[in-house]
């Protein structure tokens, strides 16, 4: 079994300018690497990029084997990760969030990110998730994704609730899977970034739908 983690454009390692940056355009480059694999795969979204895989798999349904939502923004046909992040009273990141004078891009208030995205994260991942960050651009959280039954609807799905999330609350996160019921939920006891946080159990709850 083999893993890749990309960068979408214009975030992590990635430096593609905010200015064109669509919820298409990030379909389209994750679309990208399912075209390059042989069989399908197991496609996992963290946070926003949840609406990034659904689009993703209404593109390509053959190329996907399964959809895992961590933590992410599982939609509806429609609706848009702005739209749900803003009925999350519960989230540190909306009312910390600065929008740039352009209003194309948006950052988190330094004070605000670790609190809400790496609460429980080593601070040497800390240091480094946070040296990533760059200004995120606002039309692919605006845009709605669109997705079909005949497409999307055929492709399986899992969630992954982080139950100590300050970023995107558990009462949140457990209201979207019962809209958009999964196959399975599993459960991590963790805040938003378990990659970082607890990084041997999320692994074990991925290896756990090789099955």
């Amino acid at each position: 079994m083999s893993a890749t983690a990309p960068d979408l454009p214009s975030l992590g390692r990635d430096r593609t300018p905010v200015g064109g940056i669509t919820l298409q355009g990030w379909a389209e480059s994750v679309c990208g690497y399912l075209d390059g694999e042989d069989e399908p795969v197991i496609l996992v979204g963290h946070s926003r990029a949840g609406a990034v895989i659904s689009q993703a798999a209404e593109e390509r349904p053959e190329k996907v084997r399964m959809l895992v939502y961590l933590a992410a923004y599982l939609l509806a046909d429609g609706e848009s990760v702005s739209q749900t992040a803003l009925q999350d009273e519960r989230s540190l990141v909306v009312p910390s969030m600065i929008l740039a004078p352009d209003r194309k891009s948006c950052t988190l208030r330094e004070a605000a990110v670790k609190e809400a995205l790496y609460g429980e994260c080593p601070d040497e991942d800390v240091i480094l998730a946070q040296s990533l960050l760059a200004p995120e651009a606002l039309a692919p959280l605006t845009t709605p994704i669109r997705t079909s039954a005949a497409n999307y609807g055929r492709v399986p799905r899992v969630y992954i609730e982080c139950r100590r999330d300050r970023a995107l609350s558990l009462s949140e996160q457990r209201r979207m899977a019962r809209a958009m019921p999964c196959q399975q939920i599993l459960s991590l006891d963790t805040d938003h970034s378990p990659f970082f946080s607890s990084p041997d159990e999320l692994t074990a709850h991925l290896l756990s739908l090789q099955s």
